[in-house]
């Protein structure tokens, strides 16, 4: 895994192999973000990766300028990854890492955001419910966009704020807007 862009642009990251983890593809993150690039201003954004994973797309937020990103991961060892590697990348004053359980996060945080990333496990239940305890959080600002990773069986095209799906490999992105 490596920083696709950005001032950390080809930074490998190593993760154990023990993580119960699969991390987004470089080539998606490089698709994902020439979206982003284009829409956003980096350094004005506040941006939730939830379901982090290994952290991988909070270090591409922050290479590209993001400087308030909260990472929000529920399994310990995945956590103390993201950490270890904020602090080996020197990313203490931008990337705050929470071992929290990510519904409970929406649910009492008073962090308020403009870019949601959600990246759950491809085998969860609640994909359905996602989007809609995602808008519903007071957090996520009016006009704010958020994408979620999700297998290619997941169809939010129902969704009121559903805005496109994209489609790398096995990666699939559904964008929406708040």
């Amino acid at each position: 895994m490596r920083i696709t862009g950005g001032n950390l642009k080809g930074r490998n990251i190593s993760a154990p192999a023990d993580l119960p983890v699969r991390p987004t593809t470089d080539f998606a993150k490089v698709a994902l973000f020439n979206i982003l690039n284009n829409q956003i201003d980096w350094e004005e954004t506040v941006a939730f990766d939830l379901f982090s994973g290994t952290g991988s797309i909070a270090y591409e937020m922050a290479s590209r300028d993001c400087k308030n990103i909260i990472s929000v991961e529920q399994n310990s060892k995945s956590n103390a990854f993201i950490k270890k590697t904020i602090e080996k990348l020197n990313l203490e004053n931008t990337i705050k890492a929470i071992n929290m359980d990510v519904f409970s996060f929406l649910k009492q945080s008073n962090f308020s955001c403009n870019l949601v990333f959600a990246d759950p496990p491809f085998d969860s239940d609640f994909y359905h419910k996602l989007p809609a305890e995602i808008f519903n959080c007071t957090m996520v600002q009016e006009n704010a966009i958020v994408i979620i990773e999700h297998p290619a069986e997941i169809n939010f095209t129902g969704f009121p704020q559903f805005i496109e799906k994209r489609t790398y490999g096995k990666v699939n992105f559904s964008f929406f807007k708040k």
